[in-house]
């Protein structure tokens, strides 16, 4: 199967992608909406959904202007819209575009409205009416309502890619607005990873007679992800990603979730206490920080993100109390999200002045389990278990693409261990039982196993004094200044990111985010592991993206002492090794001494 009826350019640039064979949601999608038919299409995280509407949209567009002559004022309009949920996302449709329209930059223009670019600037980059407008709902009714932006007359296609997140996002109200400004017959494309009520609901509003695509990959492509669960306790946490981390049971790129940004921190400055170098990626970054975080991530500059997932927080946890009440059935997918209340909770005014801080420096256009492209992840670790199963399915989606094996480890408290360490606890926990038995239940409905993984705890015990020194080092202190600093660095970065590299593109290795944050109190001696407490494990076996069994266990993760090496201590040993050896007290004779002073009387005669 072979991508067709597009244009020569397009085909061109496909090939240069290495777009060779279309996905299962590409080929079903792309001949519809070329067509000109509305479609809801319903497929995972993964799948090639980018791709899929933006090749008809583009393909529309290049057909529309090869009918006009080039004199005419029709070529020059604003012809498809997409919204996305989140800023990560419309960074990534947009560089796909760009990549897409290699060949006919000329002929199609972008512009991406989801960036921290001035309001002014944004109605400037509108005035040269660009034919593809990519940005979040709110941002697009802002220009709609100040007329920047004037599309009734000109409009053929909008496109809402993941539109149940959105909807989870509070821009319902907001899409109801933006169709007022729209014209009266247009196609509409709706992508989404499920389909909600709201979707539902979305599809009645905006699309005629619709064709629905609800693709179900291949069993083989399925079980590409082998999943796995530990039950520890919350200090168990960090002893269980030291020794996985440490030695190397893991092999490959790792994304890290946690909860909040504090945890973010936490875990960042807990694993710099053994060297182990990672990167954060949180809401109060700026965005061109994040985006690229993401894009060195994915080039192999980073092994370790460690990412917070509190974007979805407020509006999937309602999500999820409803589901008490429902039967996880065939029509499992369709979850109920209370938009109106997630909406009325967000909106409502906090007590507390300083929540209200800080509430205002996070960006509420952030999301990172959710449509982002990682490339190549070998594995998954919820170190903070996810709060609700829809958001489990997202932040696991992060690995295993493109065809490639993958795995996911997740850490799930017990009741009965929560709230025993208060220092190192998080809020969350105490419905990670809860919601870790709706994982397991709409994971049997889909077909996949969660598998215990599960090592002997007594090899590691011995590493448990240092994990409780480096969680001790790790204060609420150090913490709000290791905050403080980053989002100060990332700032000068992003301006640097800014300036720099509009005029070097390519030079993107003088920044690194993964430096060490907060130095204070690191021990240099605990970034080596002593060849007595190694322990004989082995990691669990069948996944690609774990250590084999044939190699050796007891090296793994093994830091040798380099004794050819420079050492003071080492030299001074050697000295006074030396010195008791050759002890005159010891060795001294009379007979000598007589011998000694003889020869020396002689060679004063001579």
């Amino acid at each position: 199967m072979e991508f067709k009826n597009l244009d020569p350019r397009l085909s061109r640039a496909l090939s240069k992608l290495n777009y060779h064979k279309p996905t299962l949601i590409q080929a079903e999608a792309i001949p519809l909406a070329l067509a000109g038919k509305d479609i809801l299409a319903r497929a995972r995280t993964g799948s090639g959904k980018t791709a899929a509407y933006c090749l008809p949209v583009v393909q529309k567009i290049l057909a529309a202007k090869d009918a006009l002559s080039e004199s005419s004022l029709e070529r020059v309009a604003t012809r498809s819209i997409i919204l996305v949920p989140t800023r990560e996302l419309a960074v990534q449709v947009t560089k796909f575009l760009d990549e897409l329209l290699i060949y006919c930059s000329k002929d199609v223009k972008t512009a991406n409205l989801a960036g921290n670019i001035p309001m002014k600037l944004q109605k400037s980059i509108l005035l040269e009416i660009p034919d593809i407008v990519i940005a979040t709902p709110s941002r697009i009714l802002s220009h709609l309502e100040s007329q920047s932006l004037i599309v009734r007359n000109s409009l053929d296609s909008l496109v809402i890619d993941e539109a149940d997140l959105i909807l989870s996002y509070g821009y319902e109200k907001d899409l109801q607005k933006i169709l007022s400004f729209l014209p009266k017959i247009f196609q509409s494309i709706l992508m989404s990873a499920t389909l909600t009520k709201d979707v539902e609901n979305l599809k009645q509003l905006l699309l005629r007679n619709p064709i629905i695509l609800t693709l179900h990959e291949e069993k083989e492509e399925t079980n590409l992800l082998t999943q796995y669960a530990v039950r520890c306790s919350e200090i168990d946490k960090f002893l269980l990603i030291y020794v996985i981390l440490k030695l190397r049971l893991i092999k490959g790129k790792c994304i890290i979730f946690v909860n909040d940004i504090d945890r973010c921190y936490r875990l960042k400055l807990f694993l710099e206490q053994f060297s182990i170098k990672s990167c954060v990626l949180n809401s109060e970054l700026p965005l061109n920080s994040r985006y690229h975080i993401v894009q060195e991530f994915n080039k192999g500059v980073y092994d370790y993100i460690v990412a917070t997932d509190e974007g979805d927080f407020k509006s999937e946890q309602d999500t999820e109390d409803e589901l008490n009440e429902e039967e996880l059935g065939d029509n499992a997918d369709l979850e109920s999200n209370d938009m109106t209340r997630s909406n009325k909770k967000s909106k409502s005014p906090e007590k507390n002045g300083k929540k209200k801080l800080r509430a205002r420096k996070r960006d509420r256009e952030y999301g990172v389990s959710r449509g982002v492209d990682f490339i190549n992840v070998a594995a998954v670790i919820n170190f903070d278990f996810p709060t609700s199963a829809k958001s489990y399915i997202h932040r696991v989606g992060r690995t295993a693409r493109a065809n490639q094996r993958g795995m996911s480890l997740s850490f799930v408290v017990p009741k009965e261990l929560v709230g025993q360490n208060k220092n190192v606890t998080c809020l969350t926990t105490k419905r990670d039982e809860e919601i870790y038995a709706r994982v397991e239940k709409k994971q049997s409905l889909a077909n996949s196993t969660i598998k215990p993984y599960s090592f002997d705890m007594n090899q590691v015990e011995g590493f448990r004094y240092r994990i409780e020194d480096a969680l001790r080092a790790v204060t609420r202190i150090s913490i709000r200044e290791a905050r403080v600093k980053d989002v100060k660095s990332e700032i000068l970065n992003s301006e640097k990111l800014k300036a720099h590299f509009e005029d070097n593109p390519n030079d993107l290795t003088i920044l690194r985010h993964d430096i060490t944050i907060h130095p204070a109190k690191v021990q240099q001696h605990m970034k080596h592991i002593p060849f007595y407490l190694m322990p004989k494990i082995a990691p669990p076996s069948g996944v690609n993206s774990v250590q084999d069994d044939n190699e050796d266990s007891s090296k793994l993760g093994h830091i040798p002492f380099h004794k050819n090496l420079p050492n003071n201590l080492r030299r001074t040993h050697n000295f006074t090794h030396k010195k008791r050896k050759n002890d005159p007290l010891k060795t001294f004779s009379i007979g000598d001494a007589f011998s000694t002073n003889g020869k020396n009387k002689r060679q004063r005669k001579k």
